[in-house]
C-alpha cells in the first residue's frame, strides 16, 4: 500500500493519516478509532497488533495463530461503522456496531459484530463482540 492510498477503514483519509500511526505503537484516541485500526490491521495481516490491542483478559495463548489463520483465509474489503455508544477520550467503556464485508474461498460475506471496548491503563482495548 501507498502511503497515498486511502485507509482500509472507510474513514476516507489517507492511511498514513489515519489508522498507520495507530499501527505504529500509538493508541488510538477513541473506541471508534481502535476499531477502524483494527480493521485495517485484519486488511493488513498485523497480528501483534491486533493481539496488542485485545485486552489482557480476552487473550488465550492461541490468539496470534487464530489471527494469522483468519488473515489468510479471508480478504477484509469494507468497513461501514453502524453506531458507537460512549468509547470516547473520557469514558471507561464502549460499543461500536459495524458491518464488514469480505471475500472467502472466492464468495463474498458479510460480517457484523457489536463489539465491546474497555481501557486497560490508558489504552483502548477490544474486549469481544456479538456476531450477527
Amino acid at each position: 500500500m501507498k502511503k497515498a492510498d486511502l485507509c482500509p477503514c472507510g474513514s476516507q483519509k489517507p492511511y498514513e493519516a489515519c489508522c498507520e500511526r495507530y499501527h505504529k505503537a500509538h493508541n488510538a484516541p477513541t473506541c471508534e478509532a481502535l476499531m477502524r485500526s483494527r480493521f485495517s490491521a485484519f486488511v493488513f495481516g498485523l497480528a501483534d497488533y491486533l493481539v496488542q490491542t485485545t485486552h489482557p483478559h480476552a487473550r488465550n495463548k492461541h490468539l496470534k495463530e487464530e489471527i494469522i489463520a483468519t488473515c489468510k483465509r479471508i480478504a477484509w474489503t469494507n468497513l461501514e461503522v453502524l453506531s458507537v455508544w460512549q468509547g470516547d477520550v473520557n469514558d471507561k467503556v464502549g460499543k461500536v456496531s459495524f458491518r464488514a464485508t469480505y471475500v472467502h474461498e472466492g464468495k463474498e460475506g458479510l460480517h457484523v459484530e457489536h463489539s465491546r471496548f474497555k481501557r486497560y491503563g490508558k489504552a483502548w482495548m477490544y474486549q469481544d463482540g456479538n456476531v450477527d
